[in-house]
């Protein structure tokens, strides 16, 4: 087994046995633009009942780890240290784990996902099953307890519909990050918002509440600190955290905050329709019933404007077999159940042979 780089992530090992003798552990990674969460959790008797609760031995939180935002190197170490940290928590070793999801944000062609594959290779013993996919694929499974059917729509500081048939067929909608059009984010709305006021600012656009409440929440007295501001850190997550401002705007009655929010809810339904009608999901009537999964803070049902109600409205007039679930695990443990489910199909296949 080598070990990938800084071998001081795992020096806790060598206080403990690495002979196996342990509980045998899954590990299930969230990888996302904001943060990283690992799920360690025991292996469970060979049943296709799960128990309730889920059990989990140890959680570990972390920065970002998409390649795309802070590069493969710091994306690498973030994946790494969490996944020693909640082997470390749990008591528990390489040598104990059995098999790894890890489901991150970035993960966008075969190439990324053979890249981490080799990565996580060089990490862990030749016994590990290693799974790599999108995060998209474990927020899903997050909703429908490790099955992969139906559509998930993930909202957070970014966004992306992802979709899977039963007979495995899978698609993808918008994803593509802020540049290339991802409108429906916390970045998309927030930097419609910042933009608004600068135009507002200008005399090129309508004056808008979003002034006065933007430069209170930043500490700024003045429009044209904005640039600085923006340009000082342009990360993704530092932006979208704007969005409450924007929703509370709306709520307020601003037409400018409004009709953002209006765009962000067409954009997001229109990436779940893209999947449901390139994968068939509703049917040919368009009326069968289908799962769709609802992640991420931008879809969360706590405010009077609910972008995620919304959506769903959006989306049923075309589709109304859109039957929408808010996961009651985190999408880590979805990526836990990803795992322990293709340990299940294995060892299904194993014993029909």
């Amino acid at each position: 087994m080598k070990r990938y780089r800084n071998g001081d992530i795992w020096d806790f090992e060598n206080e403990m046995s690495v002979n196996g003798d342990g509980v045998e552990v899954i590990l299930g990674l969230d990888g996302g633009t904001t943060s990283t969460v690992c799920i360690c959790m025991p292996i469970m008797p060979f049943s296709h009942n799960l128990p309730d609760p889920l059990p989990v031995l140890a959680r570990a939180v972390a920065g970002c780890s998409n390649h795309n935002s802070v590069g493969e190197t710091a994306a690498r170490q973030t994946l790494e240290e969490v996944m020693a940290e909640a082997l470390s928590k749990s008591g528990s070793n390489r040598f104990a784990v059995k098999a790894v999801c890890l489901a991150v944000s970035g993960v966008n062609h075969p190439t990324d996902q053979e890249r981490i594959l080799n990565w996580l290779r060089d990490i862990f013993p030749t016994h590990v099953k290693l799974f790599v996919q999108n995060d998209a694929v474990a927020a899903l499974a997050s909703g429908t307890l490790g099955k992969l059917h139906g559509c998930v729509l993930i909202a957070g500081t970014g966004t992306i519909s992802y979709g899977f048939t039963e007979d495995g067929r899978e698609a993808r909608a918008a994803g593509a990050g802020p540049i290339l059009g991802d409108l429906g984010s916390g970045y998309g709305i927030a930097a419609q918002a910042l933009t608004a006021v600068v135009k507002a600012h200008d005399g090129r656009g309508p004056l808008t509440m979003l002034t006065s409440s933007i430069l209170s929440i930043l500490e700024l007295s003045s429009p044209d600190e904005l640039i600085g501001w923006t340009y000082a850190d342009p990360s993704w997550a530092r932006i979208a955290a704007l969005v409450p401002v924007v929703v509370s705007c709306a709520e307020a009655g601003d037409p400018v905050a409004n009709k953002i929010l209006l765009v962000s809810v067409q954009e997001l339904a229109e990436s779940v329709k893209a999947v449901v009608q390139r994968l068939g999901l509703s049917g040919e009537d368009g009326k069968n019933y289908f799962p769709l999964v609802m992640v991420g803070g931008v879809l969360e049902a706590n405010k009077r404007w609910d972008i995620g109600k919304e959506v769903i409205n959006c989306i049923s007039k075309d589709y109304p077999g859109v039957r929408p679930i808010r996961p009651k695990v985190e999408p880590a443990m979805g990526a836990a159940l990803l795992a322990w489910n293709f340990l299940m199909k294995e060892a299904d296949e194993k014993f029909d042979s």
